[in-house]
């Protein structure tokens, strides 16, 4: 076995398909589709069942995907040795959390490792995030979920063996303009709510799936875009918002937005990584610092 080929393979393997792995690896597809083959004619074994919906792993390829990312990382844990570089943490964030919550897991991760560099990549969109964890692209990404559960809030999970920490609860508020005709009533449900405009961004989105779960069908989706965006289309009267507390704490305390009456769930925000890759150094004080106070 060939380590670019095992990189291959777990690339198709998370992507799904030839094409989408060809560009991420930055390969043509035929050479992606011979290197899955090579390994595939040198284990004796087929790696992958090739249907419509894409390559989904056979039970032999299954069993390959966790020794894969170990090889892999050991392969990486001996050029550091050999080379007397210093080890790179990657760590993703959803972009909402990016500047609230990591500088403190950045500030205690220093003080356990400060020979550890740490590269923080900060995305919108969660799935690239997961699939980049699972691909070892990324050691953890800090995410927003719900429940016990990883994809509790209803969003979908790579093929890949990934394990989580909760690190807190993010409590959700809907905020409305402060002269909002529902401002000062108690206890509203969806058939409250029914005709109001939601402002939204994509349907990916922690907040959208939220809403989903909160409102269902009764409130009208507006799409606004970020979490910025959504604070100030609210205070300016185009719709009510569900943001996270943190994001809209001095607008209510100043009054540019007033908070409605809406028994709303709490998010949790969750540390992901590999459960194959708990041994790397550089996930495993990442841990300690994430979750310790």
């Amino acid at each position: 076995m060939e380590l670019r080929h095992l990189r291959t393979f777990e690339t198709v393997a998370v992507r799904r398909t030839v094409t989408e792995a060809a560009v991420e690896l930055g390969l043509a597809p035929s050479s992606v589709s011979e290197q899955v083959r090579a390994l595939e004619k040198s284990l004796g074994v087929k790696l992958f069942d090739r249907e419509a919906r894409g390559m989904c792993l056979t039970p032999a390829g299954d069993r390959l995907l966790g020794w894969a990312r170990r090889l892999l990382d050991m392969a990486d844990q001996a050029r550091h040795e050999v080379t007397g570089t210093h080890p790179v943490l990657r760590l993703g964030a959803l972009e909402t959390i990016a500047a609230t919550h990591v500088p403190s897991v950045l500030a205690r991760l220093a003080q356990r490792r400060p020979d550890l560099r740490v590269d923080v990549r900060s995305d919108a969109a969660r799935d690239e995030l997961l699939a980049s964890v699972a691909a070892a692209d990324l050691d953890a990404a800090l995410l927003l979920d719900l429940g016990d559960r990883l994809g509790g809030l209803g969003f979908s999970l790579p093929p890949a063996p990934l394990d989580f920490v909760d690190l807190e609860t993010v409590p959700l508020a809907v905020v409305a303009a402060p002269d909002h005709p529902l401002g000062g009533v108690g206890n509203l449900g969806p058939e409250q709510l029914r005709g109001q405009k939601l402002l939204v961004n994509v349907p990916v989105c922690s907040f959208w799936l939220a809403g989903e779960r909160l409102f269902g069908g009764a409130v009208e989706r507006v799409r606004a875009g970020s979490v910025t965006v959504m604070r100030a289309w609210a205070e300016r009267g185009l719709g009510i918002a569900l943001l996270p507390e943190f994001a809209v704490v001095d607008q209510l305390a100043t009054g540019t937005l007033t908070r409605l009456d809406v028994d709303t769930p709490d998010l949790t925000l969750r540390l992901v990584w590999r459960s194959d890759r708990e041994a790397h150094p550089g996930v495993r004080h990442l841990l300690y610092a994430a979750s310790s106070k």
